[in-house]
């Protein structure tokens, strides 16, 4: 080969391809996307179906409290997104204690107990509700509150579970690579759609009454 070859080699474009992982998570979510979709047309049939149920249901809402719970969830994902900015600096653990010196699991933690804390507001939302007799099958207002809100709280759920894994996974391995970052960006991904698909049901649900 001669040098003027090799040096044109060298200086050729490298093909950068998309990373299969992220690639597969962003399909996925568009199959979720669907599946809130008919939930959202349900939840909108249904309504327009027994428009009394829906005045005399709402009522019983507690408003600011449900905007409480949907403020901290809504947070969750610029804390989730700094523990994002952290690994891809490849920095699991924290430098200090500072938040500026935090790694991606302080991060994810805080995360972690924001959800925690959405998902605990949901449930003593459906405690006070089902003690108001709104209920899974007590009527059509109450099946699609319950199916709407309910399988988007699963979802969370299984964010949180997600987290905790990237989390036990940062700290069994001994160096922090790629990989691993890969992994927290995917998981964050999750959990921004679980953010917006919640803003769009507090909307729908609790304002657009």
């Amino acid at each position: 080969m001669t040098s003027t070859s090799l040096s044109s080699s060298l200086s050729a474009p490298t093909i950068n391809r998309p990373n299969v992982v992220a690639v597969g998570t962003i399909v996925w979510l568009g199959s979720e996307v669907m599946f809130f979709a008919g939930l959202f047309a349900m939840y909108f049939t249904l309504r327009s179906t027994s428009p009394d149920l829906w005045t005399a249901g709402t009522e019983k809402f507690n408003i600011p409290f449900a905007a409480t719970i949907t403020t901290i969830l809504v947070l969750s994902s610029v804390t989730a997104q700094f523990g994002v900015f952290a690994a891809e600096r490849l920095q699991p653990r924290r430098t200090g204690w500072k938040p500026t010196q935090w790694g991606m699991i302080e991060w994810f933690f805080l995360t972690y107990a924001m959800g925690a804390v959405f998902v605990a507001g949901q449930v003593y939302e459906y405690a006070v509700l089902v003690s108001e007799y709104v209920t899974l099958n007590s009527d059509a207002f109450g099946s699609a509150f319950y199916l709407t809100t309910g399988f988007h709280g699963l979802h969370v759920t299984g964010g949180l579970i997600a987290f905790l894994l990237v989390i036990g996974r940062a700290y069994a391995v001994k160096t922090f690579t790629h990989q691993d970052a890969t992994s927290a960006i995917v998981v964050s991904y999750y959990w921004h759609f679980v953010d917006v698909v919640w803003i769009g049901l507090f909307l729908v649900i609790y304002i657009l009454q």
